[in-house]
């Protein structure tokens, strides 16, 4: 996640705002929602997050969030994005199964965990994210005696900053190929925040390169999100739809294309089938719609 404060009328996350997010607050709590999404699917047996749910628990949050199915009364609404955030970690799980690379960086890392539940033995693990995002991390994680199964190297600078030039301080090599990941993260950005990304990472990558994303396509985006949707959001104290950007962009998909790598695209829908899941009802024409996007830069 990049920045605390929010702007109205879905104009998404303010790129000139100095301030680091609180972990409780604004676009801090989205990332514990997220955590709570996969401590539920954890319980569930879809994913193996054995940390989720030690992060909900450390920050104690200002409303109830779900670690297990029937937990609460969030969770008729919430199922509604467990199951997603199920799907989608389940399929970025697999595509760093496949990217077999020597290096990982992994954008806005919130508290993602791959670093611990991942067999990433040998390879290089770049985080990057807001200092105090990374240091509440690091506070729960240690607490759980976690030792993470790579050699990880945590990358404290905000993506608004130079942060090709501090992940290059931290040790990447960019002369060897990369799995990239940016989860969760574009529909925060505006456009040109968003091609900047996306241009840094070519700039940055080797042949036999990975790189994949979440996109949510324009038309996806209805006069207002479905009913369930934005219902948990609010259930948490967040406006899901002040927190996006809706501007019109560039097409990544097409451009990587472009740039000569080869991009492969699934819709949420289509990977739900794949993996033999179910959408909560009512959701199919919005979440069904976003796009898990992988691409490869030939040797």
């Amino acid at each position: 996640m990049i920045a605390r404060k929010i702007i109205g009328g879905g104009s998404g996350v303010d790129m000139t705002d100095d301030r680091q997010w609180d972990i409780v607050t604004s676009v801090g709590l989205t990332a514990l929602a997220v955590a709570s999404a996969r401590a539920v699917e954890t319980a569930s047996g879809h994913i193996d997050d054995p940390y989720a749910a030690s992060f909900v628990r450390a920050a104690k949050p200002p409303v109830p969030l779900p670690l297990e199915p029937g937990d609460d009364a969030l969770v008729s609404d919430w199922a509604s994005m467990a199951g997603y955030m199920g799907v989608r970690t389940r399929f970025f799980d697999d595509y760093f199964a496949a990217a077999d690379t020597p290096q990982v960086v992994i954008l806005a890392a919130g508290l993602d965990t791959r670093a611990y539940r991942l067999d990433w033995t040998g390879r290089d693990v770049f985080e990057i994210d807001q200092p105090r995002v990374l240091e509440f991390k690091q506070q729960v994680l240690d607490a759980q005696g976690a030792v993470p199964a790579c050699r990880r190297r945590a990358v404290a600078v905000d993506l608004r900053e130079d942060w090709p030039r501090a992940l290059l301080g931290a040790g990447f090599q960019p002369g060897r190929p990369t799995a990239w990941l940016a989860e969760g993260l574009l529909p925060y950005l505006p456009p040109e925040a968003e091609e900047k990304l996306f241009g840094e990472i070519v700039k940055l990558s080797a042949p036999g390169s990975h790189v994949a994303t979440e996109r949510l396509p324009e038309s996806a985006f209805p006069d207002s999100l479905d009913a369930p949707f934005r219902q948990a959001s609010l259930d948490m104290g967040i406006d899901i739809e002040t927190l996006w950007n809706r501007a019109p962009r560039r097409n990544p998909n097409e451009w990587l294309g472009a740039q000569g790598w080869e991009v492969d695209v699934e819709q949420a829908s289509e990977a739900f089938a794949r993996y033999g899941r179910e959408m909560y009802p009512g959701t199919e024409s919005f979440l069904g719609q976003a796009q898990l996007v992988k691409a490869h830069l030939p040797s």
